[in-house]
């Protein structure tokens, strides 16, 4: 968890230091980003809803 929260810290200050210098993101658009938190709540479900209802994979 702690990866994730620096990864994100991190992101903001570069997002800020882009801002001051008015450069262009090369980040993809939002909507693309949109999408990929998608594949990656996609990717989780299953496993997530397996283990919630107690099937196991054998």
């Amino acid at each position: 968890m702690k990866a994730y929260f620096v990864s994100l810290v991190v992101g903001v200050v570069v997002g800020l230091i882009y801002s001051v210098v008015n450069v262009k993101s090369p980040a993809p658009p939002t909507i693309a980003l949109v999408g990929l938190l998608g594949m990656l709540g996609g990717e989780h479900l299953i496993p997530l809803l397996r283990t919630l209802l107690g099937f196991s994979v054998n």
